[in-house]
């Protein structure tokens, strides 16, 4: 169900976000420009007139007159062409090697300007220097599981599903300040997801960037503000969870991907693609299985024999652009062999193969060992080391190449030639080297081989 289009105005209740952090960064000291009286030559072009020029660290301690966040630029005395930061700061002047690379830096955040790059500093060292104790302890009771408002916004959901309209409304956490409806957490949306019975519960992790937030932001592990000015935490790209950088740590790998943000088919790790459209599979492997077995599978050279390059992308983008709606009928695409291609290709541009990095050293193993029966055995054990999607999306297309197989009277293909031809498309080494590649061909055909003639037992 749309839960977000579902969820009232009037009902929502924003979680109770803890406003210390704020209140601190209100209370940081603001920048002071100290201003250089005369002008001085050789100045850089990307600095003003807080540049003073070749100056010694007493000099400029001297110019900062113990005004807590006054600051000037200075060129260094002992290696001319290396700029610093002097900056007053806790009844001292800290001094910080300056860099300019396009934006201005002295660590890992870039900023547009000196004002802006003094105005973070100044926010991150009065709030660490407030509250290390605090900051340190900020992930020891979060409210995203157990006792915090993740756990809450699943009982509401749960009570929401099951009630009927004219049911009272049960009482619900206390708000300190009102939220629009449009700023509804991703937390609502995973509360949600979490109660949807036909989701698949494929483990998932976050996929965390750096992130610079417009306006105030909360942490949704920790509740605490996420302070600065730029980069401030990280942001989850496929599901949206806003969190500080040592948060992120914490926050278990139940990512829920939003299909908002999920922009194509193609491409797109395994595991976000099917939790963002709710399948046990991707729906790629499905819609075009089941297209190749209802018109098919008598195909002569099935999956040996290539389509039109052109119309294979055709496809590709007509998964991108329509999801399951994609049109690949014998209509639009009489040729098998474009949709077998169309799927080939697919697995060919996962970002993590189908039989993944972390298990494809131990399949090659696995492959080489001689005796027939503790080789099926070993392969076995490597599949259980397979992500669950990653799993039953092998499983599921095993069960379609021995159908295949089972019409090799027709299309000449047996689990051998499918081997050579699904060897390389479902299996890539780690390191992308030639050598190992035309090294393991043989064992990669073996395995996809022992996949086919023993899918009964092996899944």
């Amino acid at each position: 169900m749309e839960f977000d289009k579902q969820w009232d105005a009037e009902e929502y209740q924003p979680p109770i976000w803890k406003s210390y952090l704020y209140q601190l960064q209100q209370e940081a000291p603001r920048p002071k420009r100290i201003i250089c009286p005369r002008e001085v030559e050789n100045r850089p072009k990307y600095y003003g007139r807080e540049f003073h020029g070749i100056i010694s660290r007493e000099q400029a301690d001297e110019l900062l007159g113990g005004v807590e966040g006054a600051y000037i630029l200075r060129e260094s005395q002992r290696q001319p062409g290396c700029y610093t930061l002097a900056l007053r700061f806790g009844n001292q002047t800290l001094n910080y090697r300056l860099f300019h690379d396009g934006k201005h830096f002295v660590g890992e955040k870039r900023f547009e300007s000196i004002h802006d790059l003094v105005t973070d500093g100044l926010i991150t060292l009065y709030i660490e220097t407030k509250a290390a104790e605090y900051i340190a302890k900020m992930t020891t009771n979060p409210i995203y599981e157990h006792i915090g408002y993740a756990t809450l916004l699943r009982e509401k959901v749960s009570r929401r599903l099951s009630r009927s309209k004219n049911e009272s409304r049960k009482a619900s956490v206390s708000n300190e300040e009102h939220t629009p409806v449009e700023k509804i957490s991703s937390l609502v949306r995973r509360a949600a997801l979490t109660h949807n019975d036909n989701h698949f519960n494929y483990e998932k992790t976050h996929n965390f960037k750096v992130h610079t937030f417009r306006g105030p932001h909360w942490c949704e592990y920790c509740a605490n503000f996420m302070w600065g000015l730029i980069a401030q935490g990280v942001r989850c790209s496929d599901c949206g969870l806003n969190v500080h950088k040592q948060c992120s740590k914490h926050v278990p790998n139940d990512c829920q991907p939003d299909l908002k943000r999920i922009k194509k088919v193609y491409c797109c790790d395994l595991t976000t693609l099917v939790k963002a459209h709710n399948t046990q599979r991707p729906m790629v492997v499905d819609i075009c299985i089941r297209e190749i077995e209802a018109r098919g599978l008598k195909s002569e050279g099935l999956y040996r024999v290539s389509g039109f390059t052109e119309h294979i992308e055709d496809v590709k983008m007509a998964f991108d652009r329509d999801g399951e709606k994609a049109d690949i009928s014998a209509n639009i695409y009489p040729d098998i062999n474009i949709i077998t291609g169309a799927l080939k290709l697919y697995f060919r541009d996962l970002p993590i193969p189908i039989i993944t990095y972390d298990t494809y050293s131990k399949f090659i193993e696995a492959a080489k060992i001689s005796n027939a029966d503790e080789r099926l055995e070993a392969v076995h054990e490597v599949l259980m080391l397979l992500p669950p999607a990653h799993y039953e999306t092998l499983r599921y297309l095993m069960i379609h190449l021995k159908k295949v197989t089972m019409n090799e009277k027709d299309n000449l293909m047996n689990a051998e030639n499918l081997g050579i031809v699904f060897g390389p498309t479902l299996m890539r080494p780690p390191e992308d080297s030639t050598l190992t590649t035309l090294h393991d061909m043989r064992y990669q055909k073996l395995i996809v081989q022992i996949l086919i003639e023993n899918e009964d037992v092996l899944f």
